[in-house]
């Protein structure tokens, strides 16, 4: 037997494993590393953070990632080079953040690697219908695990692809292990770059659950703030709390085909970007309001696009609970929009269960790479279109 197939099947056959998730979103703010404890699978799974970090990007790597980001047209060479250098990037960043945290590479099973999306086009978006669902993350796994010298799971988002879904959103399997209630529907919200959800019906029960993104989440705000305010983000929606609703813009915005979409759905920068806002404001002829009442108008369509997602579910479902995780937590002004559109419904960040709202999506991907090894398929619906399958490819270092 090939060395590093019998290093993976006693890696399986652990009582637990040691896997390190790492995520970088749409915001294109840095790598978030979560080193993770998990024993058992499926059911019996049990996932303890030992350690996060956000390591940030710097401002020349960060343009360099933004060169091949979310464009139809970008450089094929710049793209190759990328793939390989944001591979070579992620593994040094590892290996600063077990330095810090003084653990050992030898210690470490997995590495479960999101990659750095590039490009979503679901069919939706397609102008030739011919074409199938799509999605690329860059980073190559191979680059990861020969640069740690860790066995790495990369690449997930694929097979939800191959097998009839959209690649997005995936957290779906690792958010129903993780926080399914018996008593209490939850609704999972991330605000990243997209916002999405979960919703998890009480008692495990699977016939009505589903994942979906629901529009942008902090994509088109921070894009504002970087051309017209050279800043990455609107630290504290401070830019935003200064400026007035402009609602002709407002409904401008919202009068967008994805919003009447039925679930699940997935979507990206691709559409929710500084040119879908230039046609909105061309379309409503609010081209020259202040820049703080487009950042008050910008989070507040936000704060629209989710509730608009999750009300019908409240009109449905009593005892209805929203978790929120994703760097969104950290604007004040976009958590009191939503509270505000969804009236009673409890919000509350997902630190009340346990997990840091900033670390969860790298948690979930390393409960999806310990499932990819230990795991075993469950009796489990359609995921955003797709039926449950094991997700990921992996990477030797040698």
């Amino acid at each position: 037997m090939n060395a590093n197939i019998y290093k993976l099947c006693n890696i399986a056959k652990k009582k637990s494993r040691y896997i390190i998730g790492l995520m970088s979103g749409t915001s294109l703010d840095g790598l978030d590393i979560a080193l993770c404890n998990i024993s058992g699978s499926g059911n019996q799974t049990h996932l303890e953070v030992l350690a996060f970090e956000t390591m940030e990007y710097s401002s020349s790597f960060r343009d360099e990632i933004e060169s091949v980001f979310s464009k139809v047209e970008v450089s094929m060479k710049m793209l190759c080079a990328m793939n390989a250098k944001i591979g070579i990037a992620h593994a040094a960043l590892v290996k600063e953040a077990l330095k810090k945290w003084n653990v050992k590479v030898s210690q470490v099973d997995l590495i479960a690697s999101h990659g750095q999306t590039v490009f979503h086009a679901p069919k939706t978006s397609n102008i030739n219908k011919e074409f199938p669902n799509s999605t690329l993350q860059i980073g190559d796994g191979d680059h990861i695990a020969v640069n740690t010298g860790i066995i790495t799971v990369s690449d997930f988002r694929q097979k939800h692809v191959a097998a009839g879904g959209e690649g997005a959103p995936l957290v779906i399997y690792g958010d129903y292990l993780l926080f399914g209630h018996s008593s209490e529907n939850r609704i999972m919200l991330n605000i990243g770059g997209i916002s999405n959800f979960t919703f998890l019906p009480a008692g495990g029960q699977t016939q009505d659950l589903f994942a979906t993104d629901v529009g942008p989440g902090n994509t088109l705000m921070n894009q504002y703030m970087q051309v017209n305010y050279l800043r990455a983000y609107d630290k504290e929606g401070e830019v935003a709390s200064l400026g007035k609703v402009n609602n002709v813009l407002l409904k401008s915005l919202l009068d967008y085909s994805f919003f009447t979409q039925n679930f699940p759905k997935s979507t990206g920068p691709e559409v929710f970007n500084l040119n879908f806002l230039s046609d909105a404001q061309k379309k409503s002829n609010t081209e020259l309001i202040d820049h703080q009442d487009v950042m008050a108008t910008l989070c507040l369509f936000t704060a629209k696009g989710i509730a608009h997602a999750i009300l019908p579910i409240k009109e449905k479902y009593e005892g209805l609970c929203v978790y929120v995780s994703g760097g969104g937590c950290k604007n004040p002004l976009l958590r009191e929009n939503i509270i505000k559109e969804l009236g009673d419904v409890p919000i509350e960040n997902t630190s009340v269960l346990g997990t840091d709202p900033e670390a969860k999506e790298a948690v979930l991907f390393s409960l999806l790479a310990n499932e990819a090894v230990a795991g075993a398929p469950l009796a489990f619906p359609e995921m955003s279109g797709a039926p449950a399958v094991c997700f990921g490819k992996i990477s030797f270092p040698s």
